[in-house]
């Protein structure tokens, strides 16, 4: 079993660390970290350390760090600007994308989204889930969910990314053969429970997306991401 990871601001300068918060709350009360037991901390910007459990306190963990590392950023990086979804889907979206590597999301509410944000809590959320997700899956990025986008602004950002695509069940091109940029950011458009409507399909096309399919069958908005993610790794030799 791999060892667990927990979240810093920033990695000390020293060998020393302290874990307060909710993060020491979680190593010394939830996990029952004890003295001399092994973790790695990480800033979520790339930077890791292997690290020692010296103390215990109550919600607090002192450290003793013994070895550095940092994990270079991936390039090109792949944004996925996923349709806002119903219930728990959209937080289970976040949680798959994180695990096999998103390196950003960003929500959508799409004309066919049924559930409408009304304020900041459902965002919050969605980095609740990355968070811990990013640290279930023991990776040095930490993926951020960016502000909630409406159809303009992502019609924006696929104009300005190295690679734009937009799931769509009635391509004609797969997402398996589509060229792919060297460099820069790939944008990739995952619709809500009802799909991509033709007018937002124009609108991302005239950016310069291209619709792309992943295969014969249609996936769940809470899957399809991550699946898209996985096969966009494999293509990048990132797996």
């Amino acid at each position: 079993m791999g060892l667990p990871v927990f979240l810093v601001e920033e990695l000390p300068g020293g060998d020393s660390c302290r874990l307060d918060g909710p993060e020491g709350h979680h190593a010394s009360v939830v996990q029952r970290l004890r003295v001399g037991e092994a973790l790695i901390l990480a800033d979520g910007r790339g930077g890791t350390a292997s690290a020692l459990v010296t103390a215990v306190g109550k919600g607090t963990l002192d450290t003793r760090i013994t070895t550095r590392s940092n994990v270079a950023a991936p390039d090109p990086t792949i944004t996925v600007v996923q349709g806002i979804a119903k219930g728990d889907r959209g937080e289970l979206a976040v949680a798959t994308m994180t695990e096999v590597g998103v390196d950003a999301i960003v929500p959508w509410a799409a004309a066919r989204s049924v559930a409408r944000w009304k304020d900041e809590r459902p965002l919050q959320r969605w980095r609740s889930t990355a968070r811990e997700s990013a640290k279930q899956a023991r990776r040095a990025w930490l993926p951020p969910v960016r502000p909630g986008a409406k159809t303009a602004e992502v019609a924006l950002l696929l104009g300005k990314a190295s690679g734009a695509y937009v799931l769509h069940e009635a391509a004609d091109v797969a997402l398996s053969t589509v060229p792919l940029p060297p460099a820069g950011e790939i944008v990739l458009v995952v619709g809500p429970e009802g799909g991509v409507d033709d007018a937002e399909l124009a609108a991302f096309t005239a950016a310069g997306a291209v619709p792309v399919r992943m295969g014969p069958t249609v996936m769940r908005t809470s899957t399809a991401g991550a699946a898209a993610v996985a096969a966009l790794s494999v293509r990048l030799g990132r797996w």
